[in-house]
Order: structure tokens, then sequence, then C-alpha cells
């Protein structure tokens, strides 16, 4: 006897394995955060200036995955949400997590070199580098769209506009090194330079 496949179900798939972990890590990372009050992020999650160790080199790359508050994690995971699944499906899941790697260091070496006295930490770096990234579609054939000049200039003119004005130009400046990753990675990527991983 045959059975009928029942065709209405509807599975959920973890679509974006790189984007949806980071996520779901930065969310316990924030939950901790408030159970220890905030030692877990001065600890683990928010890069600064301190005296050369294993938790120097773990906050390194680990300080996109802290958020100060709930506010500040729904702001950046909104946009990382939004357009994180299609640059994974584009670039591949290694490769978006080499460029997140490559950010976060980038990141946090310019915060404790020339900031010795702030914390930095949260996504928003990375975020900014993947609007970058998702605008700079078609370099490859010698062109340069003009959606990523309107976005370069929206974004980033933006940030450095706030960086000049704003007394607290940190956020600011990890901004504009997203961005300016997120354009070296699109001109990398778009002239052949990775292969999809």
């Amino acid at each position: 006897m045959e059975t009928k496949k029942n065709k209405s179900l509807i599975s959920i798939t973890y679509n974006a394995p790189v984007i949806l972990t980071f996520a779901l890590v930065s969310f316990i990372a924030l939950i901790i955060a408030n159970l220890t009050q905030n030692r877990s992020n001065v600890l683990l999650f928010e890069v600064y200036r301190s005296r050369l160790s294993v938790f120097w080199f773990l906050r390194l790359f680990l300080h996109p995955l802290g958020h100060a508050n709930f506010t500040h994690f729904t702001s950046n995971m909104t946009l990382f949400l939004l357009i994180g699944p299609v640059l994974e499906e584009k670039y591949g899941s290694a490769n978006l997590l080499e460029m997140f790697v490559i950010t976060a260091v980038i990141s946090g070496l310019v915060m404790v070199v020339f900031f010795p006295g702030t914390a930095l930490l949260g996504a928003s770096g990375i975020v900014f580098m993947m609007i970058i990234l998702m605008s700079s579609s078609g370099l490859g054939n010698g062109k340069i769209p003009l959606t990523m000049i309107l976005v370069v200039v929206i974004y980033l003119g933006a940030e450095i506009y706030k960086a000049i004005t704003a007394k607290d130009d940190i956020s600011q400046l990890s901004h504009i090194i997203g961005g300016i990753c997120g354009a070296v990675f699109g001109f990398i990527y778009e002239r052949g330079g990775l292969r999809k991983k």
C-alpha cells in the first residue's frame, strides 16, 4: 500500500552555519556578561591594551562576539543576520570566517596601539565589512559598481564625519576599518583571488 508523503511539512535548516553560530555565540556571551556583571566581557570579549597573555590573544580574536547590552547586540545582529547568509552563500563559509578573523584582528590591533585607554567590543566592524563586501559585486569585470560608491559615501562617509565631530571616535574607527576590509576582500574575491570554500 502506497502512502503519500506530506508535502506541507516545513523544515528549518541551519542555512548559514558561520552567521548563525556567530549570532548564537554572541547571544550566549551577552547572557554570560549579564550574569557576571560584565566580568566575562573584560576577560574574553573586549580588546584593550594589557600585558601579553593567552587572554590578550583570545580577546584580539573574540572581541566582536561581546556586546555592551541587548540594544547593542540587536543593532548589530539585525544587519548581520540580514546580509550574512547571502554573503556566506556567495563566498563560502570558510572564506567568510577568514574575513571575520582578519577584520577582528586588524581592528583590535589598531585599538590597542592607538587607543590604549579604551576597550572595544561588538560586531559593528564586521557588519560594516559585510555591508561594503555586499555592495562590491561586479568589481571583477573591471568596473566599479555605482551601488558600492554610494554605500561607501553614505556609510563610511557618515562614520568619518562622526569620527571627526564626535567625542567618542572609537567605534567609528572600527566601522571605517571594517569598511576598508570589506572593500579589499571584495576586490580580491571578485578578481579571482579567492576560491569558494
